[in-house]
């Protein structure tokens, strides 16, 4: 299987490369060519002006030393490579919640926070107490969690079979705002709280953000996006 990437306005090389592949004796069937849109540069609500004739551009390396790395891996798989994308420079630099990528970052630097109070109140998490006790967790957030986390092998396998990876990026998207509902009941609800003095909950509890954490690490690990600790 040869795979290539092509702008959406260079589709007509696909049958010519097939032909170079036949007239080789390779099966041109084995070409899988993706055609990506356009991408459009904001800054807020204005367009950054762009034009080859005018040499007028921006290139790859300036928006990454803009923006970040993690920000423009994202940002670059956030949409369907069929769809043109709108690129909002100052959203991507914004450490708000309205940034997917920050929100998803800070659910992972969020459960860290957790195992830090734990320590810092001396308190021991015991794994295998932890995961017997799952039992225990029939609040809607909590559940809500877990059926999400469960979904990430699905994901992952059709973002690869179908050459989808915004559907990852959607997915993190859920479980970070599934993380962060739980999480948030928790300061709403002392009853909900992850560090609570029965053990048998709060290891469950913790198991569960533990489990949320390592998804939200691995999957953006395959984004080539960082996991940070503290934010």
């Amino acid at each position: 299987r040869l795979i290539d990437v092509l702008g959406a306005d260079h589709h007509g090389y696909v049958a010519r490369v097939r032909g170079g592949l036949a007239a080789m004796g390779e099966p041109p069937e084995s070409l899988e060519v993706t055609l990506l849109q356009l991408v459009n540069l904001y800054r807020g609500d204005v367009k950054v002006a762009m034009g080859k004739r005018e040499g007028n551009f921006v290139t790859l390396r300036q928006l990454r030393h803009e923006v970040g790395n993690d920000a423009c891996r994202f940002y670059f798989v956030m949409r369907s490579h069929d769809q043109t994308l709108d690129f909002d420079l100052e959203l991507a630099k914004s450490r708000s919640t309205e940034n997917p990528v920050y929100y998803i970052q800070y659910a992972h630097a969020r459960v860290a926070s957790v195992m830090r109070q734990l320590a810092d109140r001396g308190l021991v998490y015991d794994p295998a107490r932890g995961q017997s006790s799952l039992g225990s967790l029939v609040h809607g957030h909590e559940r809500r969690l877990m059926v999400c986390l469960t979904r990430y092998p699905e994901v992952v396998a059709l973002a690869a079979g179908t050459r989808s990876v915004h559907t990852l990026v959607n997915y993190l998207r859920d479980l970070a705002n599934e993380f962060h509902g739980a999480y948030s009941a928790g300061n709403e609800d002392a009853e909900l709280r992850v560090i609570v003095d029965d053990e048998r909950v709060r290891d469950a509890r913790v198991t569960l953000f533990l489990a949320a954490r390592q998804v939200l690490r691995n999957g953006l690990s395959l984004l080539g996006v960082s996991a940070p600790e503290t934010m």
